[in-house]
């Protein structure tokens, strides 16, 4: 089956489940059409659904049938309706305990031991050393290739833009009405940082010196407490200047993010992402809204998948060993969380784009499967 015919295939027996209950509730106690007028729509969708009597139980539904005379209430002995072996307000408290069950099913689910498929994606790594891993929170569902590499915690890079923007925005040390942060004057190697430059172009442009001086407002206690709150990698920002950076000494090229104290795994890379975007996610839908504007990536988009992330890069003596590409994507109504990394390869080259491109061609294969 397809993806579009599993999210299809489940949502209309969530569907069909939800409005048959209500329909028996509705039809079964007092004989009367349902009322279809349409109630407030709710914050996972807006979907209606009839109304039920309002703070009663099966039992008191049918007490009070009983009580005002309605046939087939209360089927006595001196009663021209024929004896059943259940009664209604029994049915009902059958059909309600079924849903209960239901519930229960669906909570026990949430917190059951995900599945973890082994994915067999070697030719689009080709040769390269890396790990993928794509995360489905409606099939509790890991595909993940690699899965030793997939485990190991290594330095997030520009791919901590993710975090540090969000937080950035939630705290207000990113102003949407004035994001603009002025330019030193001091050269940089990529020539789209000699200039002033706004939080949209300082994202899609990874400028080092914007998000330098973001984390250092946000300061080292907010951070942490973000960080410990996201279950982020080890979140270890000890070496908040940067200085066990090997690459750069630079102090506004530099943290604890770029091949120093904070470590993450490709794992944890697609989890947190889930935490942030997902549906139990503490974090403002505005700041969410804007942090996913930054990350649409429309190269890899098209008109049945959109696809959001950032790149990552990291150097050692001048040695390329860590890049990323995570993030997540919607398709056919679904949302799944991904982390594509790729590390040090002996006689080859590995590039943040590369991963990228791996990502893309690994999404597109499941979108038409």
């Amino acid at each position: 089956m397809s993806m579009r015919s599993r999210v299809y295939d489940k949502a209309g027996r969530r569907m069909s489940a939800i409005l048959g209950l209500s329909l028996l509730l509705l039809c079964g106690c007092s004989g009367e059409k349902p009322d279809f007028s349409p109630t407030e729509p709710d914050e996972n969708g807006g979907i209606f659904i009839p109304q039920a009597a309002e703070g009663m139980t099966g039992k008191e539904i049918a007490a009070e049938e009983n009580a005002q005379g309605i046939p087939g209430a209360s089927a006595g002995e001196d009663s021209d309706v024929p004896q059943t072996d259940i009664s209604k307000a029994e049915t009902i408290e059958i059909q309600i305990a079924k849903a209960e069950t239901v519930e229960t099913q669906t909570a026990e689910m949430k917190t059951a031991e995900p599945q973890i498929t082994e994915a067999n994606w070697e030719t689009y790594f080709d040769g390269l050393n890396g790990a993928a891993v794509i995360y489905s929170p409606l099939e509790n569902h890991y595909q993940i290739y690699n899965q030793e590499m997939a485990l190991t915690e290594r330095s997030p890079c520009s791919t901590f833009k993710i975090i540090s923007s969000l937080i950035g925005l939630e705290r207000g040390v990113i102003n949407l009405e004035d994001s603009t942060r002025k330019w030193s004057g001091e050269w940089f190697w990529n020539s789209e940082w000699n200039k002033d430059i706004d939080f949209p172009q300082a994202f899609r442009t990874s400028c080092l010196w914007y998000y330098r001086q973001v984390i250092d407002e946000i300061g080292k206690e907010a951070m942490q407490q973000e960080l410990d709150r996201l279950h982020y990698g080890n979140a270890d920002i000890s070496d908040w200047e940067g200085r066990r950076n090997t690459n750069n000494q630079n102090p506004a090229l530099t943290g604890f993010w770029i091949e120093s104290s904070l470590k993450i795994s490709p794992r944890e890379q697609a989890e947190v992402m889930e935490r942030i975007f997902g549906e139990a996610s503490v974090y403002s839908a505005e700041s969410r809204s804007r942090l996913k504007q930054v990350m649409f990536v429309p190269e890899l988009s098209d008109s049945q998948i959109s696809i959001y992330g950032k790149t990552g890069m990291g150097k050692a003596h001048g040695v390329t060993v860590d890049t990323w590409f995570t993030g997540f994507t919607d398709v056919y109504g679904e949302r799944r969380y991904f982390c594509v990394y790729l590390g040090e390869t002996e006689g080859r080259e590995v590039t943040s784009t590369r991963a990228k491109e791996i990502a893309g061609e690994i999404l597109k294969l499941m979108e038409n499967q």
